[in-house]
């Protein structure tokens, strides 16, 4: 099985828009791929909106746990607050822990003499498995001030490869996160092959060549595609200079089209809103190619 991870330096380059471009010419374009989909930006999960899916299966995502203090059990010796090495506990009223400032550690638990605290699981958000009109889809979403979201990617990820085994299915197209945190890592775990979104400005270039270092890193190869690239062509040349010296491929470059901005409002791909506009035909010659890499692509773990 394939996995094809669409990744970015940073966020707004395009990255779900190609992703939703790509579910959609897997079904229907010129090199058709049955193909799983899976949204792993789970900190802000978009891919949905556009695909439209019917959720079929709701589960919990446990994140990790918090702790609590029986006021009951409690005597206010303090040994709990000294241990903290997060400022979560305070006294003020009682001794109470902060929530949001608890990293889960469990030095008070361990620590307290009257076993007074005791570690809570907390929900942290909820993944699911949608039925899209492009095909299978896993997602996710991350509840606010909540962490792991490297862990609910894996999750997100984990059981999207099962389902294409077990209903032979030859590949998955991942929407990835932006940056090069956790979440990347986590998302480009097992891929074959990482397409990575870009746009011609400063900040575009900068977080470029770091997401490129993170690929290489983990030896995945890379593909670059320049969205937007007509608005500043110097930028895009720099872009293609910076591939050139890393001997990656930059594979396609999509026109700014205020196409995909009305597609989107549709809740459509724009292969599907308009197969015709410039940036749809730049896509289609993109997803030819990156299809070929695929092919060449190692199996995944």
């Amino acid at each position: 099985m394939k996995q094809l991870v669409i990744l970015s330096g940073k966020g707004g380059t395009g990255k779900t828009s190609v992703a939703a471009a790509f579910a959609h010419l897997a079904q229907t374009g010129p090199a058709p791929l049955r193909a799983v989909l899976a949204d792993a930006d789970v900190d802000a999960a978009n891919l949905e909106l556009v695909l439209q899916p019917d959720k079929l299966e709701t589960h919990d995502f446990i994140g990790g746990a918090v702790a609590v203090i029986d006021q009951e059990r409690c005597r206010g010796c303090g040994i709990c607050r000294q241990v903290c090495r997060f400022d979560a506990i305070d006294d003020a009223q009682g001794y109470t822990v902060d929530p949001i400032a608890c990293e889960g550690c469990a030095a008070c638990v361990y620590q307290c003499p009257e076993d007074a605290i005791h570690m809570e699981p907390q929900l942290a958000g909820q993944w699911y498995r949608s039925e899209s009109h492009l095909g299978p889809l896993f997602h996710a979403d991350l509840y606010p001030a909540q962490e792991n979201s490297g862990k609910l990617v894996t999750l997100v990820k984990q059981n999207a490869r099962l389902h294409a085994l077990d209903n032979h299915y030859p590949a998955i197209i991942v929407d990835g996160p932006p940056g090069i945190g956790c979440p990347v890592i986590s998302a480009v775990s097992g891929a074959g092959l990482a397409l990575i979104v870009t746009e011609p400005t400063a900040a575009g270039i900068h977080d470029l060549e770091r997401v490129l270092a993170t690929v290489a890193h983990f030896r995945i190869p890379a593909l670059v595609v320049i969205n937007k690239a007509d608005l500043y062509p110097q930028g895009a040349e720099q872009i293609e200079a910076i591939c050139r010296k890393l001997g990656v491929d930059v594979v396609g470059r999509v026109p700014f089209d205020e196409t995909i901005t009305q597609a989107m409002l549709n809740g459509q791909p724009v292969t599907a809103y308009r197969p015709d506009a410039p940036a749809s035909r730049a896509l289609i010659d993109i997803w030819h190619t990156v299809t070929e890499h695929l092919a060449q692509a190692t199996e995944s773990c």
